[in-house]
């Protein structure tokens, strides 16, 4: 289970999650073609929000609306009982599901991957930003990258 934020303007005009440069980015971090991430069969994507959330002026998108996940996340996990693994896209995932396990940032929580293995694997967001991100923090390319794709592939049946 992928579990991101609230559709961004292109994937809200196109109707289709990651469908957009944040989603190549995530399915390159995964090492998986569209057609793997798209099977409903492997893959369930769940946003934080349903809806998109709209655009703060201040830049960027405003954040998921807070009561889209307690209302309908329990619910959605419990029709989906033979998850695996869940990814925490951002930290309206992570804070949302570690609650008081998180650390203090979302770096930190991602430096701390393997404190909540096998259930979660927290990752950032795969925004623009997070190209500037990655560079001040080589250890998520090292480290968490191919564990990532070692567990996402071992799911998959793409060992």
């Amino acid at each position: 289970m992928i579990i991101g934020q609230a559709p961004g303007t292109k994937v809200h005009a196109s109707g289709v999650p990651w469908d957009d440069a944040s989603g190549k980015r995530l399915r390159d971090w995964l090492n998986i073609d569209s057609e793997s991430f798209y099977d409903e069969g492997q893959i369930a994507i769940v946003p934080m929000g349903f809806c998109f959330p709209g655009t703060n002026p201040k830049g960027g998108d405003f954040p998921p609306r807070p009561e889209c996940a307690p209302l309908w996340h329990d619910q959605l996990r419990d029709s989906l009982p033979d998850v695996e693994l869940t990814l925490l896209v951002g930290q309206y995932a992570q804070k949302y599901y570690l609650g008081k396990l998180g650390k203090k940032t979302m770096t930190e929580t991602v430096r701390s991957f393997t404190d909540y293995l096998p259930e979660y694997l927290p990752t950032p967001h795969p925004s623009w930003r997070t190209g500037i991100w990655q560079k001040k923090n080589p250890w998520f390319e090292t480290e968490v990258i191919p564990e990532l794709r070692r567990r996402v592939h071992g799911l998959l049946g793409q060992a």
